[in-house]
Protein backbone atom coordinates (compact mmCIF):
# COMPACT_ATOMS: atom_id res chain seq x y z
CA UNK A 1 0.00 0.00 0.00
CA UNK A 2 1.32 3.41 -0.97
CA UNK A 3 0.63 5.69 2.01
CA UNK A 4 1.42 8.75 -0.12
CA UNK A 5 3.76 10.22 2.48
CA UNK A 6 6.60 11.02 0.12
CA UNK A 7 7.55 14.67 0.57
CA UNK A 8 5.25 15.21 3.56
CA UNK A 9 6.90 17.12 6.40
CA UNK A 10 6.59 15.31 9.74
CA UNK A 11 7.64 16.55 13.17
CA UNK A 12 8.28 13.84 15.77
CA UNK A 13 8.95 14.81 19.37
CA UNK A 14 10.85 12.79 22.00
CA UNK A 15 12.46 10.97 19.10
CA UNK A 16 15.91 10.18 20.49
CA UNK A 17 14.76 6.74 21.67
CA UNK A 18 11.82 4.42 22.20
CA UNK A 19 8.49 5.09 20.53
CA UNK A 20 9.51 8.44 19.07
CA UNK A 21 12.56 6.97 17.37
CA UNK A 22 10.54 4.08 15.92
CA UNK A 23 7.89 6.49 14.62
CA UNK A 24 10.48 8.76 13.01
CA UNK A 25 12.17 5.83 11.31
CA UNK A 26 8.91 4.39 9.98
CA UNK A 27 7.76 7.75 8.61
CA UNK A 28 11.15 8.30 6.97
CA UNK A 29 11.01 4.84 5.41
CA UNK A 30 7.70 5.86 3.81
CA UNK A 31 9.35 8.91 2.25
CA UNK A 32 8.36 11.65 4.68
CA UNK A 33 10.71 14.54 5.41
CA UNK A 34 11.19 13.96 9.11
CA UNK A 35 12.28 16.52 11.70
CA UNK A 36 13.02 15.06 15.12
CA UNK A 37 13.25 16.75 18.49
CA UNK A 38 14.36 15.88 22.03
CA UNK A 39 16.40 17.46 24.82
CA UNK A 40 19.65 15.53 24.25
CA UNK A 41 21.22 17.06 21.11
CA UNK A 42 24.12 14.59 21.03
CA UNK A 43 21.83 11.57 21.15
CA UNK A 44 19.40 13.21 18.73
CA UNK A 45 22.13 13.78 16.13
CA UNK A 46 23.22 10.16 16.52
CA UNK A 47 19.66 8.93 15.94
CA UNK A 48 19.23 11.24 12.93
CA UNK A 49 22.34 9.78 11.33
CA UNK A 50 21.21 6.23 12.11
CA UNK A 51 17.73 6.68 10.62
CA UNK A 52 19.14 8.50 7.60
CA UNK A 53 21.53 5.61 6.90
CA UNK A 54 18.74 3.04 7.23
CA UNK A 55 16.13 4.86 5.15
CA UNK A 56 18.36 6.89 2.80
CA UNK A 57 16.24 9.87 3.73
CA UNK A 58 17.56 13.06 5.29
CA UNK A 59 16.59 13.57 8.95
CA UNK A 60 16.73 17.02 10.54
CA UNK A 61 17.48 17.13 14.28
CA UNK A 62 16.52 20.13 16.44
CA UNK A 63 17.01 20.07 20.21
CA UNK A 64 13.95 20.99 22.26
CA UNK A 65 12.54 20.61 25.77
CA UNK A 66 8.78 20.30 25.20
CA UNK A 67 8.02 21.53 28.71
CA UNK A 68 9.46 24.96 27.87
CA UNK A 69 7.33 27.34 25.83
CA UNK A 70 10.18 29.32 24.26
CA UNK A 71 12.00 26.19 23.11
CA UNK A 72 8.83 24.74 21.59
CA UNK A 73 8.12 27.96 19.69
CA UNK A 74 11.69 28.01 18.38
CA UNK A 75 11.45 24.33 17.38
CA UNK A 76 8.26 24.84 15.36
CA UNK A 77 9.64 28.00 13.73
CA UNK A 78 12.90 26.27 12.71
CA UNK A 79 11.01 23.24 11.43
CA UNK A 80 8.68 25.38 9.33
CA UNK A 81 11.60 27.39 7.98
CA UNK A 82 13.40 24.19 6.92
CA UNK A 83 10.76 23.04 4.43
CA UNK A 84 8.26 25.89 4.32
CA UNK A 85 5.30 23.96 5.69
CA UNK A 86 4.28 21.25 8.17
CA UNK A 87 1.99 18.32 7.36
CA UNK A 88 2.27 15.97 10.33
CA UNK A 89 2.82 16.56 14.04
CA UNK A 90 3.50 13.67 16.40
CA UNK A 91 3.18 14.90 19.98
CA UNK A 92 5.24 12.70 22.25
CA UNK A 93 7.02 13.13 25.58
CA UNK A 94 8.43 11.02 28.36
CA UNK A 95 5.95 10.25 31.09
CA UNK A 96 5.97 11.63 34.64
CA UNK A 97 7.13 9.44 37.56
CA UNK A 98 5.08 6.63 39.05
CA UNK A 99 4.05 6.80 42.69
CA UNK A 100 1.03 6.98 44.97
CA UNK A 101 -1.24 10.03 44.76
CA UNK A 102 -0.39 11.12 48.29
CA UNK A 103 3.33 11.34 47.50
CA UNK A 104 3.10 14.05 44.80
CA UNK A 105 3.40 17.72 45.70
CA UNK A 106 2.34 20.75 43.65
CA UNK A 107 5.70 20.86 41.91
CA UNK A 108 5.28 17.32 40.57
CA UNK A 109 1.80 18.13 39.27
CA UNK A 110 3.06 21.28 37.55
CA UNK A 111 5.91 19.42 35.85
CA UNK A 112 3.52 16.74 34.60
CA UNK A 113 1.12 19.40 33.33
CA UNK A 114 3.86 21.24 31.42
CA UNK A 115 5.35 18.05 29.98
CA UNK A 116 2.32 16.00 29.04
CA UNK A 117 -0.66 18.33 28.61
CA UNK A 118 0.39 21.92 28.01
CA UNK A 119 3.09 20.87 25.52
CA UNK A 120 0.42 19.21 23.34
CA UNK A 121 -1.70 22.36 23.41
CA UNK A 122 1.27 24.56 22.56
CA UNK A 123 2.60 22.53 19.64
CA UNK A 124 -0.84 21.86 18.17
CA UNK A 125 -1.65 25.57 18.17
CA UNK A 126 1.79 26.47 16.79
CA UNK A 127 1.53 24.19 13.73
CA UNK A 128 -1.90 25.45 12.64
CA UNK A 129 -0.57 28.43 10.63
CA UNK A 130 1.61 26.00 8.66
CA UNK A 131 -1.00 23.27 8.12
CA UNK A 132 -4.04 25.34 7.20
CA UNK A 133 -2.56 26.84 3.98
CA UNK A 134 -1.64 23.36 2.68
CA UNK A 135 -5.26 22.17 2.82
CA UNK A 136 -4.91 19.67 5.63
CA UNK A 137 -2.72 17.97 8.19
CA UNK A 138 -2.37 15.31 10.83
CA UNK A 139 -1.91 15.74 14.59
CA UNK A 140 -1.20 12.50 16.43
CA UNK A 141 -0.73 12.36 20.19
CA UNK A 142 1.11 9.50 21.89
CA UNK A 143 -0.58 9.05 25.26
CA UNK A 144 -1.05 5.93 27.45
CA UNK A 145 -3.27 2.91 27.79
CA UNK A 146 -4.06 4.20 31.30
CA UNK A 147 -6.77 6.40 29.74
CA UNK A 148 -8.74 3.19 29.14
CA UNK A 149 -7.80 1.06 32.14
CA UNK A 150 -6.27 2.02 35.48
CA UNK A 151 -2.53 1.45 35.81
CA UNK A 152 -1.22 1.39 39.39
CA UNK A 153 0.70 4.48 40.54
CA UNK A 154 0.11 6.30 37.22
CA UNK A 155 -2.01 9.15 38.62
CA UNK A 156 0.09 11.95 37.11
CA UNK A 157 0.23 10.35 33.67
CA UNK A 158 -3.43 9.31 33.71
CA UNK A 159 -4.68 12.74 34.72
CA UNK A 160 -2.69 14.54 32.02
CA UNK A 161 -3.37 12.00 29.27
CA UNK A 162 -7.10 12.14 30.01
CA UNK A 163 -6.82 15.88 29.46
CA UNK A 164 -5.23 15.22 26.08
CA UNK A 165 -8.09 12.88 25.15
CA UNK A 166 -10.65 15.59 25.84
CA UNK A 167 -8.58 18.26 24.10
CA UNK A 168 -8.10 16.09 21.03
CA UNK A 169 -11.86 15.62 20.73
CA UNK A 170 -12.35 19.38 20.80
CA UNK A 171 -9.51 19.99 18.33
CA UNK A 172 -10.87 17.35 15.94
CA UNK A 173 -14.17 19.22 15.93
CA UNK A 174 -12.59 22.64 15.49
CA UNK A 175 -9.90 21.66 12.97
CA UNK A 176 -12.13 19.44 10.84
CA UNK A 177 -13.12 22.27 8.45
CA UNK A 178 -9.41 22.73 7.68
CA UNK A 179 -9.07 19.01 6.82
CA UNK A 180 -6.79 18.51 9.83
CA UNK A 181 -7.35 15.26 11.72
CA UNK A 182 -6.48 14.79 15.39
CA UNK A 183 -6.06 11.36 16.97
CA UNK A 184 -4.49 9.73 20.02
CA UNK A 185 -2.51 6.50 20.13
CA UNK A 186 -2.54 4.76 23.51
CA UNK A 187 0.24 2.20 23.97
CA UNK A 188 -0.02 -0.66 26.40
CA UNK A 189 3.12 -2.61 27.31
CA UNK A 190 5.64 -1.76 24.60
CA UNK A 191 9.31 -2.71 24.91
CA UNK A 192 10.81 0.65 25.92
CA UNK A 193 12.86 1.80 28.92
CA UNK A 194 9.76 3.28 30.55
CA UNK A 195 8.03 -0.07 31.11
CA UNK A 196 10.74 -0.97 33.61
CA UNK A 197 9.29 1.65 35.95
CA UNK A 198 5.99 -0.24 36.00
CA UNK A 199 7.59 -3.54 36.98
CA UNK A 200 7.88 -4.88 40.56
CA UNK A 201 11.16 -3.87 42.19
CA UNK A 202 11.71 -7.20 43.97
CA UNK A 203 11.73 -9.35 40.80
CA UNK A 204 14.33 -9.43 38.02
CA UNK A 205 13.27 -7.61 34.82
CA UNK A 206 13.00 -10.67 32.56
CA UNK A 207 10.84 -12.60 35.01
CA UNK A 208 8.64 -9.57 35.66
CA UNK A 209 8.11 -9.01 31.94
CA UNK A 210 7.11 -12.64 31.43
CA UNK A 211 4.58 -12.28 34.23
CA UNK A 212 3.21 -9.09 32.65
CA UNK A 213 2.90 -10.82 29.28
CA UNK A 214 0.64 -13.51 30.79
CA UNK A 215 -2.13 -10.92 31.12
CA UNK A 216 -1.88 -9.99 27.43
CA UNK A 217 -4.00 -12.12 25.06
CA UNK A 218 -1.22 -12.13 22.44
CA UNK A 219 1.16 -13.38 25.12
CA UNK A 220 3.99 -10.92 24.59
CA UNK A 221 5.22 -7.37 25.09
CA UNK A 222 4.76 -5.14 22.03
CA UNK A 223 7.54 -3.79 19.81
CA UNK A 224 7.86 -0.03 19.16
CA UNK A 225 7.67 -0.66 15.41
CA UNK A 226 4.16 -2.07 15.82
CA UNK A 227 2.94 1.17 17.36
CA UNK A 228 4.89 3.17 14.76
CA UNK A 229 3.02 1.37 11.99
CA UNK A 230 -0.32 2.65 13.31
CA UNK A 231 0.98 6.20 13.71
CA UNK A 232 2.29 6.14 10.15
CA UNK A 233 -1.07 4.96 8.85
CA UNK A 234 -2.89 7.71 10.79
CA UNK A 235 -0.50 10.20 9.16
CA UNK A 236 -1.39 8.95 5.69
CA UNK A 237 -3.92 10.01 3.10
CA UNK A 238 -5.77 6.72 3.59
CA UNK A 239 -6.62 7.72 7.17
CA UNK A 240 -8.23 10.99 6.13
CA UNK A 241 -11.64 10.04 7.60
CA UNK A 242 -10.33 9.03 11.04
CA UNK A 243 -10.38 11.86 13.57
CA UNK A 244 -11.06 12.42 17.26
CA UNK A 245 -10.22 8.83 18.13
CA UNK A 246 -8.12 7.17 20.82
CA UNK A 247 -6.71 3.90 19.51
CA UNK A 248 -5.02 1.35 21.74
CA UNK A 249 -1.96 -0.71 20.83
CA UNK A 250 -1.80 -3.23 23.65
CA UNK A 251 -2.07 -6.77 22.31
CA UNK A 252 -5.67 -6.96 23.55
CA UNK A 253 -4.67 -6.32 27.17
CA UNK A 254 -7.47 -3.89 27.91
CA UNK A 255 -10.79 -5.59 28.53
CA UNK A 256 -12.74 -2.34 28.26
CA UNK A 257 -15.63 -2.54 25.79
CA UNK A 258 -16.01 1.17 25.09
Amino acid sequence: MDLKLTGKVALVLAASKGLGKAIAQTLAAEGAKVIIGSRDKTELDKVAAEISALTRNKIVAIAVDVSKSDELSAFIAKAAETYGHIDILVNNAGGPPFDKFENFDDGAWQKAFDLNLLSVARTSKAVLPYMKPTGGGRIINIISGSVKAVLANSVLSTAMRMGVVGMAKMMADEFGPYNITVNNVAPGLILTDRIKHTLPKDVDTETAMKEKAKAIPLGRIGDPTELAALVTFLASQQASYISGQTIQVDGGASRAIY
